[in-house]
């Protein structure tokens, strides 16, 4: 792959403008090139699909500054209390992210949209062309079945963190550890006021609504993310974190086979164990900074026993009521989507999966989730 400075030049060719408006995004892209360039080891797939990527999130950060350039005005837009799903991955927040979607009256990322938030979607006469097109990496991973999908489903702010090139993204397409070391202890305030600012993008020229958004990331940069949305609100679900890194392991493991030809399991283990139990240490340190208020929690069993029920909960803490019509579109959703998630576990012991070390590395949080979301088997 070229070094970065000729992926940027490549992008500014391709369309025609130069402007990407500030260089916070200059050190991650560097150091992501550097990274795939020397350790990712990635095989003729993974080469294309991870250079379309960048290059993707490259021309959609210079088309985003050419919108603002000719309309200032997108900037006047509010982003008032958004609700963010700040969960570790594999504990039901995708599919609690879906069931929030079929609110009619609130605004989410959608999958056509999020890695090409332009033009602005108000401005499309007819059908979006968006719906019916997907980057070299939404191809190779369309047959994924370990999550719910749907063009129209919600999806993580994984891509709008993309265009600053610090999004966790890129660590589970390739195994990439100088990058995600670095990443783990980036300054995230530009990456959080760059996705508001492409959010009001995509809102502009739309009806007002309030804003759901998700990604497991935001665990380890809610101070950053604080920064940008300091009237965000935030559910939170929970789950075992022995199931959670097993989970997570085997779903970077299943994406990451795509790209290469040199797995390192125990790598991609270790990695996840390293980035969740840091993310989870720094979620306790901001909630009990005069932050638990902000948070609402939902247990991955009571999801699952009673989807409405725990959404419904949630309204009633937002202030909010759960209407008929998204009543009705929740049942249909979940009812239709019974299959999507569920996978064989392997062995622990592919990944380098001791549960005992895993259970220490949390020990923390699972005190914590003992207050925070408490279950009972038996509880009607």
């Amino acid at each position: 792959m070229e070094n970065y400075s000729d992926l940027i030049e490549t992008a500014r060719r391709d369309t025609g403008l130069e402007n990407f408006g500030g260089d916070s995004f200059r050190e991650g892209l560097e150091r992501l090139v550097t990274s795939l360039n020397t350790e990712a080891r990635l095989n003729a797939t993974g080469e294309y699909v991870l250079r379309d990527r960048i290059l993707l999130y490259l021309r959609q950060r210079l088309m985003v500054e050419d919108w603002y350039r000719r309309h200032p005005e997108i900037d006047d837009g509010e982003i008032r209390e958004p609700l963010f799903g700040v969960s570790l991955p594999r504990t039901g927040s995708t599919a609690l992210s879906f069931l929030l979607s079929s609110d009619p009256d609130i605004r989410y990322l959608r999958v056509w949209e999020s890695s090409q938030p332009c033009p602005p979607p108000s401005t499309v006469e007819g059908p979006d062309p968006r719906r019916g097109a997907s980057s070299a990496a939404d191809e190779s991973l369309k047959d994924s079945k370990r999550t719910p999908t749907g063009i129209d489903g919600a999806m993580e702010c994984q891509d709008l963190m993309a265009l600053d090139f610090k999004s966790q993204m890129f660590q589970a397409f390739a195994q990439v550890p100088s990058y995600a070391g670095w990443l783990l202890e980036a300054d995230h305030t530009e990456t959080y006021l760059y996705e508001k600012r492409v959010l009001k993008l995509l809102q502009w020229g739309e009806p007002s609504k309030p804003w759901r958004l998700k990604a497991p990331t935001h665990l380890l940069y809610l101070d950053a993310l604080d920064n940008a949305f300091p009237d965000a609100r935030f559910v939170m679900t929970h789950r075992d974190p022995t199931d959670v890194m097993l989970s997570v392991a085997t779903v970077y493991a299943d994406i990451i086979e795509k790209f290469t030809d040199h797995v390192d399991y125990h790598y991609i283990g270790e990695l996840n164990v390293r980035c969740w139990s840091e993310g989870m240490r720094r979620a306790i340190a901001f909630r009990e900074r005069g932050n638990d208020d902000r948070f609402y929690d939902i247990h991955f069993r009571a999801m699952q026993r009673d989807p409405l029920g725990e959404v419904r909960g949630l309204y009633a803490w937002l202030g909010q009521e759960v209407s008929p019509a998204f009543a009705d579109a929740m049942s249909a959703w979940w009812e239709s989507n019974q299959s999507a998630g569920r996978m064989s576990k392997p062995d622990p012991s592919k990944f380098g999966l001791d549960f005992d070390a895993v259970r220490a590395q949390f020990a923390g949080y699972l005190k914590h989730m003992e207050t925070w979301a408490p279950f009972s088997e038996t509880a009607a």
